[in-house]
């Protein structure tokens, strides 16, 4: 994954605030705090798509994956009705880092270990930062990979990764999400594994010859893994290689 992978949109109009307030799920107020994580999710509390968002004087700047970007850009267009709000694309790029961030820059606010965003004129110089081996390490998801169109969020850990606020009121897919946060316990859910042979991504999991999941991202000898937590356990498999999970990481 590149920084070249990322388009920022802009959104603008005296209604931005409100009109983005109801469709995603974390709260805007906390944009004064800095990068915005959220998503937007279907009517049926599904997944769409996540994205970063950023205040930059009276406008918001909307940092989405561009497989995504086009898609969502249709999606609020289709939401703003008369809304007085504006959807359109910059010629910003991403630019990201480890450490402290700098003055043009923000910490990302899902982990400390995911470093800083910021979002410049120039294209950004590839860097020898395996941000792949940093996701996995940390348990985050991304679209394409372990996020899709069935995934809940709740599932793929976006409360740990302060992607969402049960506080803020009403969005599209609210009633599904707060179900699942009031449920004693998910049954399914992202997970770091152990990887201990050769597999590749997208491989069935097995056990005791049931599908229990799905192995997603790989770095090195771990992974991230889609489990059902009633039947994964020991004796996992994946083509020849042996699964253990680490940690399972849903919320």
């Amino acid at each position: 994954m590149t920084t070249s992978d990322r388009t920022i949109l802009r959104i603008s109009g005296k209604d931005t605030s409100s009109f983005l307030q109801g469709l995603i799920t974390n709260d805007l107020d906390r944009l004064n705090d800095g990068l915005l994580y959220a998503a937007i999710l279907t009517p049926q509390g599904k997944y769409l798509a996540d994205f970063f968002l950023k205040r930059d004087e009276h406008d918001i700047l909307l940092d989405v994956s561009a497989a995504q970007a086009q898609m969502l850009q249709q999606r609020l267009t289709m939401y703003k009705l008369r809304a007085d709000v504006a959807i359109e694309a910059t010629d910003l790029h991403l630019h990201r880092g480890l450490g402290p961030a700098p003055e043009d820059g923000a910490a990302d606010p899902r982990l400390a270990a995911l470093g800083w965003r910021a979002y410049r004129d120039t294209v950004p110089t590839e860097t020898d930062i395996d941000w792949t081996k940093i996701y996995v390490t940390h348990c985050v998801p991304n679209a394409g990979t372990e996020l899709d169109e069935n995934s809940y969020i709740l599932e793929m850990g976006f409360e740990r990764l302060n992607g969402v606020d049960f506080r803020k009121g009403c969005y599209v897919g609210q009633e599904v999400t707060a179900r699942m946060k009031h449920k004693t316990e998910l049954r399914k859910g992202l997970a770091l594994v152990s990887v201990s042979g050769q597999t590749t991504f997208g491989t069935p999991i097995i056990k005791d010859g049931r599908e229990v999941g799905k192995l997603l991202s790989l770095a090195g000898d771990k992974a991230l893994a889609y489990l059902r937590f009633d039947r994964a356990g020991e004796g996992m498999t994946a083509d020849a290689a042996e699964i253990e999970v680490i940690e399972p990481t849903a919320r």
